[in-house]
């Protein structure tokens, strides 16, 4: 049996009904709080099927990070209360990245 192992992605709208696609990379749990990170999905180009040149730099390129929040009861995401939280998981997270990537070289 063969499985396939991809992408998670995560479709998320803001207060204005608009739709995002991010790409989810992963999921930490702190102090009870789930916390996901993400970056936003890479288009492919409809001509080549190969993704879409992507500006790094570009403010709507960058990490994502939301938490799992409890409303009526329904699992939803939301953004972080304060810069504070948003650095104390930021850390957390790249922490893992950074001991992935120590693990396999």
């Amino acid at each position: 049996m063969e499985e396939n192992f991809g992408p998670d992605f995560i479709t998320v709208t803001d207060e204005d009904g608009n739709d995002f696609e991010l790409e989810l990379v992963d999921t930490l749990e702190h102090q009870g709080v789930t916390y996901y990170a993400m970056f936003p999905a890479v288009e492919e180009d409809e001509a080549s099927g190969q993704p879409k040149d992507v500006d790094a730099d570009d403010e709507e390129y960058g990490l994502v990070i939301m938490k799992a929040i409890e409303e009526n009861g329904e699992e939803l995401l939301s953004t972080l209360d304060s810069d504070e939280e948003l650095d104390t998981v930021y850390e957390l997270f790249m922490e893992r990245f950074f001991q992935d990537e120590d693990e396999e070289s």
